[in-house]
């Protein structure tokens, strides 16, 4: 899963929780699944039932408390949440949880929005799209949704590739690995390079995120999308 700053993965071997603790912290955390839920909207819109989702989220908290080593302290809430938002992205992956003909509007959406660019001479309006679409502003939404994942999944994917072709090289190695990352995250545009920090650092969604850059959330999600894609391939370049 994408990780724009990976966290080590801590030493359990010496410390376990009895079932009466984890009880009380799983109910103690479980704003953390909420929040992830919230955050991962912009991947799944309204195709995910909320109780499965719900569900998943618990099962990488519960995870996160057993993997995590020692006595819950400040950083556990960080950590947590990184491990829920994975176990959520691992069921997304492993299911088909996009209709067919859902990616294929996307697609269609995407094909329109270069058409009528080069038609207009400028970036078409949403409502210039859901015209020449015929369709409402909610599937409008739903769609850039999907196109915003695709373009997150290869990202991921790309992320995942350059991992395993480190995994038993040098600590050198690795370190070009994350100083590359840095290196591309630092040559993007600054309104690019804000919209993935507020996103994956600052953990907001994209509703959140359109009310601090006074856009709309569509608008938000194509900038998502697009600031995804540049990263995507100025790391393949290097």
């Amino acid at each position: 899963m994408l990780a724009l700053t990976p966290w080590p993965e801590p030493d359990n071997s010496s410390f376990t929780l009895s079932p009466a603790q984890e009880s009380r912290l799983l109910q103690r955390y479980s704003y953390l699944v909420k929040r992830a839920a919230a955050h991962l909207r912009s991947l799944v819109g309204s195709m995910v039932d909320k109780d499965d989702l719900q569900q998943i989220g618990l099962m990488g908290l519960l995870s996160a408390l057993r993997r995590y080593g020692r006595e819950v302290d400040e950083q556990f809430e960080s950590y947590a949440f990184k491990r829920i938002r994975g176990a959520m992205l691992d069921e997304f992956r492993r299911t088909d949880w996009r209709p067919r003909q859902l990616r294929q509007q996307a697609h269609q959406l995407r094909d329109k929005s270069r058409e009528l660019t080069r038609e207009l001479g400028r970036v078409p309006t949403d409502d210039e799209l859901c015209a020449a679409l015929d369709i409402d502003q909610q599937t409008f939404l739903e769609l850039q949704y999907v196109g915003q994942a695709e373009a997150m999944e290869s990202l991921d994917l790309l992320l995942e590739q350059q991992s395993e072709s480190q995994l038993g090289s040098t600590s050198l190695n690795q370190l070009e690995l994350k100083l590359s990352l840095k290196k591309a995250m630092a040559s993007l545009p600054e309104r690019n390079k804000l919209l993935l920090q507020l996103y994956y650092s600052h953990e907001l969604n994209m509703k959140e995120i359109a009310l601090v850059l006074q856009l709309t959330e569509s608008r938000v999600c194509q900038l998502h999308k697009q600031s995804v894609e540049l990263l995507s391939k100025k790391l393949a370049q290097w």
